[in-house]
């Protein structure tokens, strides 16, 4: 986002000192949000967004966050972490124009939060729980479950004995679908829907497995059908890394990663013999991909 990346410098118009910008409080950056959308003299860019508009920035930020903590890039962080809160910014500016909330608002409800979700640190059950990390996640699992609950009663506008409310209720559909997986395994996970064991989740990998490649040996094969054994095969697998206690978001990046960095290897060593890529034959490649392996190991 190009307007997201230029200095300070580059809007002439703007009156804040040094000073200001240098101190903690988040005020010299809003009033910066709010010039930009300023509709005389702000950027024909930042006025232009929406809500909807701006989703796929605030995602592409936070991939980067993550980007730089997986990289260790802690001298980049500070940036990354300031694009990141801009987004934020710049929708509580697009709420505060249209009467619907501002900063404050936000700043309220997650400080209201916070402090409603640890009751055992501000409140009712302070020193209760003890050091117990397990009692706490048990206990903040509670609260969520509650406030869902009560939540799809002031939805509804009708009493509990009418309201029929789900563990799975209120995941974000536009979630990345590793973590949505995830998140839904984990929520039927708390009332008893999984197994003890990791044997059975093991066999339920292969079953799909034999089920995807059931659809593909079909005479006529039907694409709909392949593709839903497919989804079926990678929530069994997310099943696994989730009693592996792995974050498959994360596994599938670094898995990424890890193959770009051992495939540029492969193009190097092709380049040193003068040969293209397409000039190999499949075994020569595959020697390379081997080659790149032994030197990461050693």
């Amino acid at each position: 986002m190009t307007s997201r990346t230029a200095p300070l410098s580059s809007f002439p118009t703007t009156e804040l000192s040094t000073t200001e910008l240098s101190t903690t409080d988040v005020e010299p950056l809003l009033k910066i949000m709010e010039k930009l959308r300023d509709p005389q003299t702000g950027c024909p860019w930042d006025k232009a967004q929406t809500f909807q508009t701006i989703v796929p920035f605030t995602l592409e930020e936070a991939y980067e966050v993550a980007d730089t903590i997986e990289r260790l890039a802690w001298d980049e962080l500070p940036d990354e972490l300031g694009d990141l809160l801009f987004q934020i910014v710049f929708y509580c500016q697009l709420g505060k124009e249209q009467g619907k909330f501002d900063f404050t608002s936000v700043i309220e409800k997650i400080s209201d939060k916070l402090t409603r979700r640890h009751p055992h640190v501000f409140g009712e059950q302070n020193g209760q729980i003890g050091d117990s990390a397990q009692g706490m996640k048990a206990n903040w699992e509670a609260i969520k479950a509650s406030e869902r609950e009560q939540k799809a009663q002031q939805e509804a506008g009708e009493t509990q004995a009418d309201v029929q409310v789900s563990v799975l209720d209120n995941i974000p559909r536009s979630q990345p679908a590793l973590s949505r997986s995830i998140k839904i395994q984990q929520r039927v996970a708390r009332v008893g829907f999984d197994w003890a064991e990791l044997e059975p989740v093991v066999a339920k990998i292969h079953e799909e497995i034999d089920e995807v490649l059931h659809e593909v040996n079909q005479d006529e094969q039907d694409q709909a059908k392949v593709q839903s054994e497919m989804g079926d095969l990678l929530f069994a697998v997310v099943n696994l890394a989730r009693h592996l206690k792995v974050d498959p978001e994360q596994a599938l990046r670094q898995a990424n990663l890890k193959f770009e960095r051992r495939f540029r290897g492969v193009e190097q060593l092709a380049a040193e013999n003068g040969k293209g890529l397409e000039a190999h034959t499949l075994a020569e490649l595959d020697a390379y991909w081997d080659s790149v392996k032994a030197t990461e190991t050693r």
